[in-house]
């Protein structure tokens, strides 16, 4: 793909400049100071919350002909009689394993009453699944996460939330509800609540991919010019996130939260030494679910 059409279509991965894909590999070389905490590790006393194995989840009407896992956790403190929280990860097997430890995490936080009882929803990009690359080529992550509409987040409120729901007693309230994921991911996590603001109030990025891949590179723009959504917002980048043709990640970062912050919106960034990774992520996960929490609990 040229630098001329490069804006008017998916970016395929294959299409990046050699340099891109050199400082790509250096940006995920793992070199970063930052490693779990005690909130991230099993403690002695907090109850254990139970994760589904993987289930398949086919699209109808959003993403017809595709299909995807998911898995759910589930807190031990769960009753059906009230409500819980949700939270979804894209990418939701990276957020779930023993990088982030999100499982783990929300039975601490839990159980010390520093977050609400909230189930998660762990879903994979459609298919063939996990492991397509950051900027689409295969599956269907980059139609998911990279558009700036609200597909994503309809197809997350009509098609695979209610199928949870049907099992588990889940909030309807907005506020009760959050969304993140890396990369495209958090890109995409920021979309649903901007399109979704009925659905989605709480939104984590980690690394989130404000490029020009298909318009998020807008969004500093658009939260100056547009109406205020009742969005709280927590961004995470590095110095060594990715710099390549699409847009540079963590001035790109920077820029979202500037426009945030000049529309009064409740926005955190971290900004660390890290690279395009959940290293720096998982490491602040707990106390970044302090912070997104903190009206609720």
């Amino acid at each position: 793909m040229s630098d001329d059409n490069a804006a008017e279509a998916p970016v395929e991965w294959g299409g990046l400049p050699s340099r891109d894909r050199d400082f790509y590999a250096y940006s995920m070389d793992g070199k970063e100071p930052y490693e779990l905490g005690p909130d991230s590790l099993p403690k002695d006393g907090a109850p254990k919350g139970t994760v589904t194995p993987h289930r398949e989840f086919g699209s109808t009407f959003v993403y017809p002909e595709t299909s995807r896992t998911y898995s759910v956790y589930v807190p031990a403190q769960y009753d059906p009689v009230t409500p819980a929280c949700l939270m979804v990860f894209q990418d939701g097997d990276d957020y779930a394993g023993p990088v982030v430890n999100v499982p783990t995490v929300f039975d601490n936080l839990i159980a010390s009453g520093e977050m609400p009882v909230t189930i998660a929803l762990f879903v994979n990009p459609g298919n063939p699944g996990p492991g397509a690359p950051v900027y689409g080529g295969r599956g269907n992550r980059n139609v998911e996460y990279d558009n700036c509409n609200a597909d994503y987040a309809t197809f997350l409120a009509e098609e695979l939330i209610p199928v949870v729901a049907a099992e588990y007693t889940i909030s309807s309230d907005p506020e009760h509800r959050a969304i993140c994921g890396i990369s495209s991911g958090g890109a995409c996590s920021f979309t649903a609540g901007w399109f979704r603001p009925d659905q989605f109030r709480k939104i984590v990025s980690h690394c989130g991919s404000f490029l020009d891949i298909i318009g998020a590179h807008q969004y500093p723009s658009w939260i100056r010019r547009q109406y205020k959504r009742p969005l709280k917002v927590y961004l995470q980048t590095g110095e060594k996130d990715l710099d390549i043709k699409l847009g540079h990640i963590p001035l790109a970062n920077r820029e979202m939260e500037a426009a945030l912050r000049y529309r009064g919106y409740d926005v955190h960034l971290e900004f660390g030494e890290g690279g395009h990774t959940l290293i720096h992520g998982g490491a602040l996960f707990p106390d970044t679910m302090r912070w997104l929490w903190s009206d609720v609990v």
